[in-house]
């Protein structure tokens, strides 16, 4: 093929950047601004509610205009759900540490005592404020947000089932392991309405203790002596 030498040299034409445009400021934050609108949200979720909750007070929570909540989630039910999804999310990444800590030769009462242990945390330690946002607002949720949620759910309780099994084989846990779980389960969520830190100032000075005080004692009622 022949160049037609009065024809513009490739060098003539403007040279392009390769890769992607650089992101601007914003888009370079935005997940982090993303995780803090979901972690406001959850805050004014626990403490105010959902529905007395809105927008604008979650973006001033995290100094955002009014409107910029909307760049990163379509709505305040979506934001909901994030907050949840989170919630699980962390609930069971941190009760899977905390059995994989243990010894493989852990004893049923040992695993227990880590399953407990850790949801105590989960619902009073720090940064807690996501599971009981799902316990109190659970029905604030559409019915297609719930699925995702229901399995990472049922993936946490699950872990749960073996030591109860194993406990009840053994004669420490007196009434039928699946009953026995959703009596605990229930037992410990409802700590989040009336626990009170030791360093809190309450007049419900009863429910002071520690997480470790609240294990020990949880374990006292649910189990007893093998037989």
């Amino acid at each position: 093929m022949t160049l037609d030498s009065n024809a513009p040299q490739a060098t003539d034409a403007p040279r392009r950047a390769r890769g992607r445009p650089r992101k601007t400021a914003d888009e370079r934050d935005d997940g982090n601004r993303r995780q803090e609108l979901i972690n406001g949200a959850a805050r004014l979720f626990r403490h105010k509610g959902f529905s007395a909750t809105s927008t604008r007070d979650i973006a001033a929570a995290v100094g955002m205009q009014s409107g910029s909540p909307f760049y990163h989630f379509e709505s305040k039910q979506a934001l909901l759900g994030a907050v949840m999804l989170e919630g699980m999310q962390g609930a069971l990444q941190r009760q899977q540490a905390a059995l994989a800590a243990l010894p493989a030769t852990a004893p049923a009462q040992e695993r227990l005592h880590a399953l407990v242990r850790n949801h105590f945390d989960v619902l009073l330690g720090p940064d807690s404020d996501f599971i009981p946002v799902m316990l109190y607002e659970w029905r604030s949720l559409k019915p297609a947000q719930r699925s995702e949620i229901n399995h990472l759910k049922d993936r946490y309780e699950a872990d749960w089932s073996p030591e109860l099994e194993a406990l009840h084989q053994q004669g420490a846990l007196g009434s039928d392991p699946v009953l026995a779980r959703l009596m605990i389960f229930g037992a410990l969520n409802w700590s989040a309405q009336w626990y009170v830190p030791p360093s809190g100032r309450s007049a419900k000075a009863r429910a002071r203790a520690s997480l470790d005080e609240l294990t020990t004692s949880a374990l006292q009622l649910f189990l007893k002596e093998p037989t």
